[in-house]
């Protein structure tokens, strides 16, 4: 089993949001896996498809598409495609780690 590292805030912070505030329950999930498969890969973009998530979270499809247009319009993730048939790629964005940078003081 491996262990996995995830910033308190998506715990803290984003879970609550996201299924609390946005009533979005889904869209955590999808986010997570993407984290999850983000970790395995040497780049920051996630190639997956809808079936794929689908697959890997236990959420039906068309679940994973309104999850993703959620954290699309959330801009915690960007999509690219090299063609409009090509699998998409996902980008996980993390705002908070640039904020906290910011926050901090050099000694």
């Amino acid at each position: 089993m491996e262990i996995l590292h995830i910033d308190a805030y998506v715990l803290d912070v984003l879970m609550r949001d996201l299924i609390g505030h946005d009533r979005e329950p889904c869209a955590f999930f999808v986010y997570l896996w993407l984290w999850t498969a983000g970790e395995h890969l040497a780049s920051r973009t996630i190639p997956a498809s809808y079936q794929r998530i689908a697959n890997g979270t236990g959420l039906s499809k068309s679940s994973v598409q309104k999850a993703i247009a959620h954290l699309l319009r959330r801009k915690l993730i960007t999509v690219t495609r090299k063609s409009s048939t090509a699998t998409p790629a996902y980008t996980l964005h993390r705002h908070w780690r640039k904020r906290r940078a910011r926050l901090q003081v050099p000694a």
